[in-house]
């Protein structure tokens, strides 16, 4: 029996043991006494987060090892904090917010860019047991106006201004636009100003950021509940209410922390990066919490996969910071190597430090997979996990003896979730059968305990189709060797003539095609079939074919692969895929439109001009 295989039989067989041996790994003001209550974890023992990110590291001697470099090609500049003037500037910006009234349990919205002092405010809050929501900077008005109304933040946090390659992304007109819109008012705003674009102030509600913290007296850990929240981020494109997910305190840390080694196989001193953002989900679990709570270094990267200022802007990062672990989307990897398919930017810098490349937040194709691969000679590994769970429900776990790839899969697993592929009766499906992916119950630590203000909502959600089960929503399949292929969402099954085929399978088959850079396959309406496949295919920088050559030959490609069965007769050439800012391909506003259905434009959509192209294409 493996490493993995061993820990992951006794997650499943004794869940309470396991856990506890976890929780071990962190700090306690108040050591849990039970391990596991009613779903939740650890209910009775009482903690800090951020003691555990920062002061613990301090007190163990390592107050001068690096803890954050904050990197900003926008801006032409790197700063390194060490975990002791980290510690000095989240205790004084707590010291701010408590003179500004927040306490334990209120809710603060932070709407800021890449910049350490949105790092430096969740800790904070962490610091004072307040709970903070992150909203992605730059998101539209409207958007922030609903969030604002359902957190009730005592303050905002937030900054005059974003910066893109190519633009400046005023803040303060959307959070004014956004505060005159919602019911909910703050007691203040506090602003970040940067010297791009300074924003003006409201008297009597904004507050200077550096004025505001210059009088602050530094803030003690206020020690809090393992179950009480930590933060509440709302998943991207609700449509009316707001989808909160709560993460709590205890679970949080301890899941976290017992991730950082055993599933991204770093340790302490070492350096992780997770190309994302501070506003989603990969941004709370891996740029901030898991890896400080691990006490490595984390890299906090203001800049864009390429154009800042081109292809090889990752391969700078990773070898200028000496990364030895990275984690990014495979959309960035396939920008990457749509300008520059050679790999020729990868041959400056030197990458001999690089220990593995993570990749998750949507289907890895193994094209992809294999360019990386070959690319960089370390190993690539695809994991799957969602905002809902905080972090990985499958992986090919470093910490735990890497098993072989299967190109397409997470492979198995994590230790802690029992995953379960189940038809619609709710029976298992057999080796190499689709169904709906679950999770078995309980759910282990670190994951959603509910959403916020909503427990009507969560049951309603995710336990009501599979009783007993978690949905995560994802369709796939558990092959004879146990290991995972995550096919798309549910709902990304089309059914062709009575023939359930996942789109899924089509776009790995169409994205092999030498010429294709990525692509997206939706089903649209037909009165014969039903429904039928119709692909849209952006090709690589460099490729001079005709489109029409590439369609034809595409169509060819997947009768040959999935079958005529499939009646996959059209394929596209667009200029760009529409995408959220983090990259995930907006397939259900694809469908709409090819549909003819009213939509909505989701808020987090990266250029809404993508949207009409997909419409002129169709």
């Amino acid at each position: 029996m493996s490493t993995y295989d061993a820990v992951y039989r006794r997650s499943i067989d004794d869940p309470e043991g396991f856990w506890a041996e976890a929780a071990a790994g962190i700090d306690w003001d108040v050591a849990p006494g039970t391990v596991l209550r009613d779903g939740r974890w650890f209910p009775d023992g009482r903690l800090n987060t951020c003691f555990n990110a920062v002061d613990r590291h301090v007190l163990a001697g390592h107050g001068a090892r690096t803890a954050l470099i904050h990197d900003s090609p926008v801006t032409g500049s790197v700063l390194a904090y060490t975990y002791a003037e980290l510690l000095e500037e989240v205790a004084r910006t707590a010291g701010m917010l408590r003179g500004l009234g927040v306490e334990a349990g209120d809710t603060v919205v932070i709407y800021m860019p890449m910049v350490p002092e949105a790092v430096i405010a969740m800790l904070a809050c962490a610091r004072l047991g307040a709970v903070h929501s992150v909203v992605f900077g730059g998101f539209a008005a409207a958007e922030l106006a609903v969030r604002i109304d359902h957190a009730r933040p005592v303050v905002v946090l937030s900054a005059s201004c974003g910066i893109e390659p190519s633009r400046i992304v005023a803040y303060k007109p959307l959070l004014d636009a956004a505060l005159e819109q919602a019911g909910h008012r703050p007691a203040h705003c506090v602003i970040l100003q940067r010297p791009q674009q300074p924003a003006t102030l409201v008297e009597g509600r904004d507050l200077d950021w550096a004025d505001a913290l210059r009088g602050a007296e530094p803030a003690g850990c206020v020690s809090v509940a393992a179950t009480d929240p930590l933060y509440v981020l709302y998943t991207s494109g609700t449509t009316g209410a707001p989808k909160g997910v709560v993460r709590d305190n205890g679970g949080h840390a301890v899941a976290l922390h017992w991730s950082m080694g055993n599933v991204y196989g770093v340790a302490p001193g070492e350096v992780f990066w997770a190309a994302s953002d501070v506003g989603w989900v990969v941004g709370h679990s891996y740029i901030v919490y898991g890896p400080l709570l691990k006490g490595c270094t984390t890299v906090l990267y203001e800049g864009k996969p390429v154009g800042t200022p081109d292809p090889g802007a990752f391969w700078r990062v990773a070898a200028m910071h000496d990364v030895r672990v990275m984690f990014t989307a495979p959309t960035a990897i396939r920008a990457i190597k749509k300008e520059d398919p050679a790999g020729d930017f990868t041959k400056k810098w030197d990458l001999s430090g690089l220990r593995y490349l993570f990749l998750a937040g949507e289907r890895l194709d193994p094209d992809t997979y294999h360019w990386a691969a070959g690319l960089l000679g370390v190993p690539v590994i695809d994991h799957w996990w969602q905002t809902e769970t905080g972090w990985p429900v499958a992986a090919g776990c470093a910490g735990l003896g890497l098993p072989p790839v299967k190109p397409g899969s997470p492979t198995k697993p994590v230790p802690g979730y029992d995953v379960r592929v189940l038809d619609p009766a709710g029976q298992e499906c057999p080796p190499g059968v689709e169904g709906a992916i679950t999770l078995r119950l309980p759910l282990p630590p670190g994951t959603l305990p509910t959403l916020y203000r909503d427990d009507a909502r969560f049951a309603a959600s995710y336990l009501s189709r599979y009783p007993g089960h978690y949905l995560t929503g994802d369709g796939g399949y558990v092959d004879e060797d146990g290991y995972l292929f995550v096919m798309g969402r549910i709902d990304d099954v089309i059914n062709v003539a009575g023939h359930r085929l996942s789109t899924g399978q089509m776009e790995e088959v169409i994205a092999a095609h030498p010429d294709v850079a990525e692509c997206a396959v939706i089903g649209v309406a037909d009165e014969l079939k039903g429904e039928l496949p119709v692909g849209f295919v952006v090709l690589k920088a460099g490729a001079d074919r005709d489109p029409a050559d590439v369609e034809r030959e595409v169509v060819a490609l997947v009768r040959e692969r999935v079958g005529p069965v499939a009646a996959f007769r059209r394929a596209v050439v667009v200029g760009r895929l529409p995408k959220t800012r983090s990259g995930k391909i907006l397939r259900g506003t694809m469908r709409d439109i090819a549909a003819g259905r009213p939509y909505r434009t989701p808020s987090t959509i990266e250029d809404p001009a993508a949207l009409e192209e997909i419409s002129d294409a169709l």
